[in-house]
């Protein structure tokens, strides 16, 4: 059964409504704060895979909206990156990185042990590690040809997909639950930037925090944020393809995003500001529909098929999230409210991906209140110095002897 792409849009408006029902009508979702995008997505999900399993009926999407949903969804993240701020954010930016970059080494350490406990080539350790966690379908997809063209690895690619599947639907569930326990901690108080918590008035909703608020908005205004996502986009691609194949490759979105800050950074200087309001409407419009798409369109059948080792590994490398996230993350970030955030963002992109981790922090600020230094610090972490971080670990990784 072939949707095609209007359809596919309509299926995916669809999911955001059941997702917004599902968490308004169930409890337990709103305790653990999960995703709306998530919450109707999974259940997109397991429906196709009851059509392939039970009545042989395989669904296709077209998702040709998909990728570029995304980039317009970094385009804003870079057009909402002030670089005075991140003066201001510099310190903590550069420990959460630490933090991050830690993780990586972890995931392959733990990912390349077990895979060699069991047997199996310990490229596989890698798939189910940084690889494809962090990395995500493209960076899996990626590195898994490179395994099958230079090292021999029947499989690779299928493998990081599916590991990549399975880090998704665990970034998106993990990150409210882990949240709410952390909110225990600290007491359950709002942000500090919440009415009735000590904080000042109500800022004005912009960027990401507030998905639902109203967003005051002129056709000008709105047209003039589509043109500098338009050029961010046209730009960053072209710029992808310009060092593809250079030691300064990285992915479309990333060029994008920084296309997006030199942008709006630019205007800045020159007393031209983009608009706010229109950034956070579009960004998070394209973030809802791409998380949305990309989730009710997961093989989980893959997942299924997934041998007992990588699956074991896979396990492992959950807990490993949810572990670290507690006791390391929480902890270095601060140990508070922000830190709480953060430690949400850091379980989406840490298993899933950057969108993940942008819904996994506006459901915990929904609930509890903003946290304006999350939202500064991770979508530059996650989405820029992460694919960079994780380049560089998995080279130095396939330079150890058991690869050789």
């Amino acid at each position: 059964m072939n949707v095609k792409v209007y359809g596919t849009l309509v299926v995916a408006s669809l999911v955001l409504l059941v997702g917004q029902w599902l968490v308004a009508a169930v409890p337990i979702l709103r305790k653990w704060t999960i995703p709306e995008p998530v919450a109707g997505g999974i259940v997109a999900a397991l429906i196709v895979f009851g059509l392939h399993s039970f009545a042989h009926t395989d669904v296709v999407f077209d998702t040709s909206l998909q990728a570029p949903l995304m980039q317009a969804f970094f385009a804003t993240i870079g057009l909402n990156a002030n670089l005075a701020n991140l003066k201001h954010g510099g310190p903590v930016l550069v420990r959460f990185l630490a933090v991050v970059v830690a993780l990586l080494v972890l995931q392959n350490v733990l990912g390349i042990a077990l895979a060699m406990a069991f047997g199996v080539d310990p490229l596989f350790g890698l798939l189910g590690g940084s690889v494809s966690l962090a990395g995500g379908h493209g960076t899996g997809a990626a590195w898994g040809a490179v395994f099958t063209e230079h090292h021999g690895l029947q499989s690779a690619t299928e493998a990081a997909i599916a590991c990549a599947t399975f880090g998704l639907v665990m970034g998106g569930i993990l990150g409210g639950p882990v949240a709410q326990h952390l909110m225990k901690r600290i007491g359950a108080q709002a942000g500090a930037d919440t009415p009735g918590a000590g904080g000042a008035a109500t800022p004005d909703p912009y960027a990401f925090e507030e998905p639902k608020a109203e967003q005051p908005t002129t056709p000008g205004a709105f047209i003039n944020t589509l043109t500098l996502i338009a050029v961010s986009l046209a730009v960053g691609e072209a710029l992808s393809v310009l060092i593809a194949g250079t030691a300064f490759e990285l992915p479309t979105f990333v060029c994008v995003l920084f296309v997006g800050v030199l942008l709006a950074n630019g205007l800045a200087l020159i007393e031209r500001p983009v608009a706010e309001h229109a950034v956070a409407l579009i960004g998070n419009v394209s973030l809802a529909l791409f998380l949305a798409m990309a989730l009710m369109t997961l093989r989980l059948w893959d997942l299924a098929a997934l041998a007992l080792p990588v699956f074991t590994i896979l396990a492992a490398q959950t807990l490993l999230m949810v572990v670290y996230a507690i006791f390391v993350t929480f902890r270095a970030m601060g140990a508070n409210y922000d830190a709480v955030v953060l430690t949400a963002g850091h379980c989406g992109f840490g298993l899933g991906a950057t969108p993940t981790a942008i819904a996994n922090m506006q459901a915990v600020t929904a609930r509890f209140g903003h946290s304006h230094l999350a939202f500064l610090v991770v979508p530059m972490v996650a989405a820029f110095f992460i694919d960079i971080a994780n380049a560089i670990t998995i080279k130095l990784f396939l330079r150890l002897p058991i690869f050789h």
